[in-house]
Formats: C-alpha cells, sequence, structure tokens
C-alpha cells in the first residue's frame, strides 16, 4: 500500500510475505452495525440511553485514522433521529494532530448533508479557554478535556481498533484521551519514560503505563456509549462492537490480536514496509508506525526499507520536524530528549524513530519529499526500492533474508 494508487516492486521468490490473516468484510456492514448498537454488550441500546433535551457529543477519528466513519456516523445518526439536530455535537478526536480541513472532512463523514446539518468541532488541545480542568490521574497526569465535550449529558465514541505503536490497540478509550484531550494531559502520556518503558508496546494494553493511564482517565470521565470497528485491507467492516467501552473494546482487541499480529520465527536482514498508504502514509510522522511494525522482526543492525508518499510533508505543522532536525544523529536526538527538563509536543515520535535507528538504518522511498529532507529526518532516501534491495543484499552478502509488510502497521509481526 503506497498513497492512494500502490507500488509495484520485484523481490526475490524466497522473500517472506507477512499479512493480516484477510477477513472478508462484512456482508451487510449497515445491518451489523445497526444490530450492534440495538443489541449491545453490557449496555442499553442506544436508543434508550439518549433521551429527549439530551446535548449529544460523538467523538470520530481524525483524518490520520483509517475509519469507516462515512459508513458509521450517518447509522448512529439515524438512531438518533429523535433528538434534534442542533443537540448533536461532532468531535474530530485529533488529539495534538492539525485540524482537519472541511475536505478532509467531507471524506471523513460522508456527506455534505452531515456538516450542514450538525456542529463539527475540530478539536485543539492547545487552546486553553476550550478545555477544563478534571484533576489528575493517580500517577499525577494532570487531565484536560475538551470543554464542549464534557458539556454533553451524553457522550458516544466511534473507534477503529488497530495494534498501536506505544498505546497497545487504538479505539476505545483513546477516542477521550489522548483524542479530546489537551496537550498538558497528552505530554505526560506520551513522556519519554513512559515512551521507553518496556511494556509500551504493540498489542499490550495491561501493565503498559500509557494505556494504563488513558484507561483510568475514560473511566474517571467516559463515554455512555461506544462502538468500535475493524476493517480489513480493503477498508471493508470486518466485525463492529458496541456497547459498554471497555467491555467491547476488549473483544475488539482481541479479534485484532488474532487476525493482525502474526507469529514469525526468525528475525530477518532486510525489512520492507510501508504504512498502508492513503491516508495513514500522508506524513512521514505517521510512518514512524510502519517503522516500528518492521523493527520488531529486524536483526540488529539490519536495514528497514519504509515505502511512504508522504503527501503531506514530514509535516510542517506540529513540532516533530522542528525535532527531528535539531541535532545532527539520531544518538543526540535521544540525549536531548530523554534529558528530565525536555518538554516539547510530537517528541514521542522522534523518541521512537531514534531508538530504532541505535541498530538500524532506515530507507524511505517517498514522492513528495526531496533527498535533502530525507537526509535531514536522518533517513537514507530511495529512488528505486528493486535497486536499492539489491544493494543491500551485496552489503549483506550470502543469502539475506529478506520480508515484506505490503500493509505496514495493520500486521504487527512478533517473535
Amino acid at each position: 500500500m503506497y498513497g492512494k494508487t500502490g507500488l509495484d516492486i520485484l523481490l526475490p521468490d524466497d522473500t517472506t510475505v507477512i499479512e493480516p490473516q484477510f477477513i472478508p468484510g462484512l456482508p451487510d456492514e449497515k445491518g451489523a452495525i445497526i444490530s450492534s448498537i440495538r443489541n449491545p454488550i453490557k449496555s442499553l441500546p442506544l436508543r434508550e440511553i439518549v433521551k429527549t433535551g439530551h446535548k449529544v457529543g460523538i467523538s470520530v477519528c481524525d483524518i490520520t485514522r483509517p475509519s469507516p466513519t462515512s459508513t458509521v456516523l450517518p447509522i448512529v445518526l439515524q438512531e438518533l433521529s429523535q433528538i434534534p439536530n442542533l443537540d448533536i455535537n461532532i468531535f474530530i478526536a485529533t488529539g495534538t494532530h492539525r485540524e482537519n480541513s472541511p475536505e478532509e472532512l467531507y471524506d471523513m463523514l460522508g456527506s455534505k448533508e452531515i456538516l450542514e446539518k450538525f456542529k463539527v468541532i475540530n478539536h485543539r488541545s492547545d487552546t486553553s479557554n476550550s478545555l477544563d480542568f478534571l484533576g489528575t490521574t493517580s500517577n499525577g497526569i494532570p487531565i484536560y478535556l475538551n470543554s464542549e465535550w464534557m458539556t454533553c449529558d451524553t457522550k458516544i465514541t466511534l473507534g477503529f481498533v488497530e495494534p498501536h505503536f506505544f498505546a497497545g490497540f487504538s479505539g476505545g478509550p483513546k477516542m477521550i484521551a489522548p483524542g479530546l484531550a489537551g496537550i498538558d494531559t497528552i505530554m505526560e502520556l506520551h513522556g519519554s519514560e513512559m515512551i521507553k518503558h518496556p511494556n509500551s508496546r504493540w498489542g499490550q494494553t495491561i501493565g503498559n503505563p500509557i494505556h494504563d493511564s488513558i484507561r483510568e482517565i475514560a473511566t474517571n470521565f467516559p463515554s455512555d456509549f461506544t462502538l468500535d470497528v475493524t476493517i480489513n485491507k480493503n477498508r471493508s467492516i470486518t466485525s463492529v462492537f458496541a456497547g459498554e467501552m471497555f467491555s467491547i473494546h476488549q473483544e475488539a482487541c482481541e479479534f485484532v490480536k488474532n487476525t493482525a499480529m502474526q507469529k514469525v520465527e526468525n528475525l530477518f536482514d532486510i525489512v520492507i514496509t510501508t504504512n498502508n498508504g492513503y491516508p495513514l502514509d500522508m506524513n512521514l510522522y505517521q510512518c514512524v508506525k510502519g517503522v516500528s511494525a518492521a523493527f520488531e522482526i529486524t536483526k540488529e543492525f539490519g536495514s528497514i526499507v519504509c515505502a511512504a508518499e508522504c503527501s503531506d510533508g514530514i509535516p510542517n505543522h506540529g513540532l516533530f520536524k522542528e525535532i527531528l532536525t535539531s541535532r545532527k544523529s539520531p544518538s543526540q536526538l535521544l540525549e536531548m530528549i530523554e534529558d528530565p527538563s525536555y518538554n516539547k509536543q510530537d517528541q514521542w515520535q522522534v523518541q521512537i524513530q531514534a531508538q530504532i535507528q541505535k541498530t538500524t538504518d532506515i530507507y524511505l522511498k517517498s514522492d513528495y519529499l526531496s533527498n535533502d529532507e530525507i537526509y535531514q529526518a536522518h533517513l537514507i532516501p530511495v529512488e528505486n526500492i528493486e535497486t536499492t534491495i539489491n544493494n543491500l543484499m551485496s552489503k549483506y552478502g550470502g543469502n539475506p533474508s529478506i520480508c515484506v509488510l505490503p500493509e505496514g502497521p495493520q500486521t504487527i509481526p512478533y517473535i
């Protein structure tokens, strides 16, 4: 998967290809969603929860997630037909990401009608007057959440569950924090000590200090109804879980763990990965996830080749680029970030990339970043993947082992 069109490459016959177990899309997505909403897990049906006169808030994924919101949201709104449109707010759970443009909102939400009929709010984590301070977690993390979200009488989250490189899995409680959290909350959740904890990893939630804190925030300030889905490589919905947040998120995580996490027997000299195409590979910031998935099965001093279009650049918004290019080497970046006095938005993504680069070379194929930009990001530019692989095979000598993750972080291999 590369951008919107894909990328064909020719590799040796003995190359290992690792993909998620393919699950066909549900034959009747709409029917499955309606059935789940009306027959939820450990919850009353949505229509019985939402009362006339209630102000309703719905948290949905932003453009950086391939969530099928355009399919799910209209059905949920249909189930809320008894509620006046003016009483329903749709929150884009951006976390620290940039606001989504009107064109992106149209693509995400599925229709111009939704944009016209309902109030759509791009969450801003850095705007203090739009946040409520709600105390601290048991480990001292300040809790700031979107003020308008907190005024809603009924809170609904629509999530998409996939493995997450340091929070275990996406979806569920992440639609509240970091999705609708303030920058001070997010900075603590993504602090350098939290990021480098051995349990802050793909597929682990319990005992993961980041997910434990996220779960605590959502427990104290819960949603009233949650709907999480999973998808296949065609972006078709493969399962739907609705009801009480933690019960359904646990079931969704188990489903994903059994389909998207693939056991392998050996590490590889060369791993080729993607970030699963558009919109996930819009920028280099997001593509650290695909690299992280590949790192799980890369030998020490091996090489990772990432194919990511990066149509949105490094990007220029946020602080990722500023931090990434502020030092001459990954080791210097780690030294800077792990200093207790250092605290900047987006440092976590730089930290993970730099940790990988302690033992691994990272190559990048991108049609939107110049060679100079790639070098400045401490990566090695690729003009042609096949040529790069041939050069790496010569470098390692003999018959080096090669693996491909065509769907990048949608497949998490593990030993």
